[in-house]
């Protein structure tokens, strides 16, 4: 499967932002020429150089230096809030289908209440309540987030149940358990990662969204969100300042959209073009 993915122009253009992205990531100490925070008012608005290669901001700081730490920040929310998101969904999801009845009826209905809200709404309520720190937004985004996922893993795992293969393995003796874990999340897993990819996305523009609002993150913390809303106030004069998060935002939603986007083409070639 991931071979085919890659032989697709769009997934190897995905692959290649993420690739960036994961890389400023990780290497953000090594890479950034300065302390992300440090501040030095003599040395505001200075143009690229040097030292500072995409130059100052408006407290003197250096630009690339917080984009570098800014795609840590992001990082380190999305990827571990996506992968408890994905367990949780994945074993929820294919439990309530598979044990039918009363408790699939409780699982839709709790889902239901939680879709009624919007996840952005719900997210920004909870980081609210609960105050600043990389904990509190990756809590709010798991909640706003998760029964999405898992009411879909339902649908997908009651198409998979309905099918012969899971009769067979039920007539053979297979428990509840081994039915889940050996055959039906297995065979509904390429259709999650394909959904968790663009996952990825929607939330670094979450968590983004919370920073330029002035949520979640304490201030100074260089972060993509909390630099557009800094540079906001100086557009006409250095709308520069405005364009580097905004790009990089842009083109890290981008690459995993684009990936996830080529992986479901894969997985169900039958969407593909619609």
């Amino acid at each position: 499967m991931f071979r085919k993915t890659l032989k697709n122009p769009q997934a190897a253009a995905g692959l290649t932002l993420i690739a960036i992205f994961v890389f400023a990531a990780l290497f953000a100490p090594s890479l950034a020429p300065n302390d992300p925070g440090e501040i030095n008012a003599a040395a505001k608005y200075l143009p690229p150089d040097g030292t500072f290669p995409l130059g100052t901001d408006q407290l003197g700081r250096c630009v690339f230096s917080r984009l570098l730490y800014g795609a840590r920040n992001s990082a380190a929310i999305a990827f571990p809030t996506l992968l408890i998101i994905g367990l949780c969904g994945t074993i929820l999801g294919s439990a309530a289908a598979y044990a039918g009845g009363v408790l699939e009826r409780v699982f839709i209905v709790i889902c239901d209440i939680f879709m009624a809200f919007p996840s952005l709404v719900i997210a920004i309520s909870l980081v609210g309540a609960l105050g600043y720190g990389m904990a509190n937004i990756a809590a709010a985004v798991f909640f706003s987030s998760w029964v999405w996922f898992a009411k879909v893993v339902r649908t997908w795992a009651a198409i998979e149940i309905g099918k012969d293969y899971v009769t067979a393995a039920k007539i053979a003796g297979c428990s509840g358990a081994a039915a889940l874990f050996r055959h039906i999340i297995p065979n509904i897993l390429p259709r999650c990662l394909v959904y968790l990819s663009t996952g990825v996305a929607s939330i670094i523009l979450m968590v983004s969204s919370f920073s330029y609002l002035g949520l979640g993150f304490s201030a100074g913390t260089p972060e993509w969100g909390a630099m557009l809303n800094e540079a906001q106030s100086n557009f006409y004069a250095h709308p520069e300042l405005l364009m580097y998060p905004g790009v990089c935002i842009l083109a890290a939603v981008m690459g995993f959209n684009l990936f996830g986007e080529a992986l479901r083409d894969v997985v169900t070639p039958e969407g593909a073009g619609q």
